[in-house]
């Protein structure tokens, strides 16, 4: 469920204006007039919400899930279970993104102030020039928000923190003893579109991020909010400058990325995973915990527990290695053009 403090809730949605919206079709015996207060995907969905199904290798999991609706293909249309209203749609995620834009929105800043009145500062905050607290952030003890900064609506930060200048948080928790320096990005939308009736749309970006205490992240870092989950920095985790993490992904305790490394969506990190510059993951992976992955490295495959992996596309360090070696005797023995 969206959080509140950052998604403002238009309220319910009938089912045949969710049809009218999205362009599915009701099934048979569906009641248009009944509501749906909420999206949700669907294994969290809870009752009264509307979910997706857009992978037929995942139908079974209709028979559980609490939904009181569910866009599907009409190959599909059989499979919703008794309860649960089918709206038939040959792009079921299309379909969810836009009952999603209609049923939320974000939570702007509707203060004129650099301080909104209903901002909330504990004692000793320091606010360095230019810096905007929007409205409902509440800002900890000895924290200093450095000039030009921006902290959006329903922010919380934690006590002893560092926002640098220019940076920009929003849609986040962020705990103590955290750096932001400056020039980042917390909190923006992650990349995602789908097929709609008209073309291309954006999936609504509805999770957060949450930063974990001791947290640093360096300047002009980007770390999408969440999709549907939360996009997660574990505890003392150290992120260099120019580093991208997409949305939903989860990282552990005490992780070390270099500059330029791009974490893509949905990938699970471990704690005490190290990343060299430029090192790039691809969505849906996971890094076990005390895996390295080497400089410049690009991973398409789960990455082991304490493994360290190299080169693109990234394999165990050894074998790498032996690789680049015969490559190298192969391109320099005698007899060949380029060792002539």
């Amino acid at each position: 469920m969206p959080d509140p403090r950052f998604f403002e809730d238009l309220g319910p949605t009938s089912l045949s204006r969710l049809a009218e919206l999205t362009g599915a079709e009701l099934a048979p015996g569906v009641d248009g007039a009944r509501d749906v207060t909420a999206v949700s995907t669907l294994d969290r969905a809870p009752p009264g919400s509307v979910t997706f199904l857009s992978d037929p290798r995942r139908v079974a999991e209709i028979a559980s899930t609490k939904a009181s609706a569910v866009f599907l293909h009409p190959s599909l249309a059989g499979s919703a279970r008794s309860g649960c209203a089918a709206l038939l749609t040959k792009s079921p995620q299309g379909a969810y993104a836009l009952a999603a834009q209609a049923m939320y929105r974000p939570i702007r800043n509707r203060s004129a102030a650099l301080l909104a009145p209903s901002a909330k500062l504990e004692a000793d905050v320091l606010i360095e020039p230019g810096a905007v607290i929007a409205d409902g952030a509440h800002i900890g003890a000895r924290t200093v928000i450095g000039a030009g900064a921006v902290i959006g609506p329903g922010v919380k930060i934690g006590r002893d923190c560092e926002i640098g200048a220019r940076a920009v948080v929003s849609f986040a928790l962020v705990g103590d003893r955290v750096r932001i320096y400056a020039g980042a990005v917390i909190g923006e939308a992650g990349f995602g579109a789908t097929v709609g009736p008209a073309g291309l749309i954006d999936i609504p970006q509805l999770g957060r991020v949450v930063i974990q205490d001791g947290v640093t992240i360096g300047a002009g870092a980007c770390v999408d909010r969440g999709a549907y989950d939360d996009t997660i920095i574990g505890e003392n985790t150290k992120i260099d400058n120019m580093v991208q993490i997409a949305h939903n992904v989860r990282i552990g305790r005490n992780c070390v990325m270099a500059a330029h490394t791009g974490i893509s969506g949905s990938v699970t990190i471990g704690d005490g995973a190290q990343f060299g510059g430029r090192a790039g993951v691809a969505d849906h992976l996971i890094i076990g915990e005390g895996a390295r992955v080497a400089a410049a490295a690009g991973v398409m495959r789960d990455v082991p527990a304490g493994e360290t992996w190299g080169g693109f596309p990234a394999r165990p360090l050894k074998k790498w290695m032996r690789e680049v070696a015969w490559l190298s005797r192969m391109a320099t023995r005698r007899g060949d053009g380029a060792g002539a």
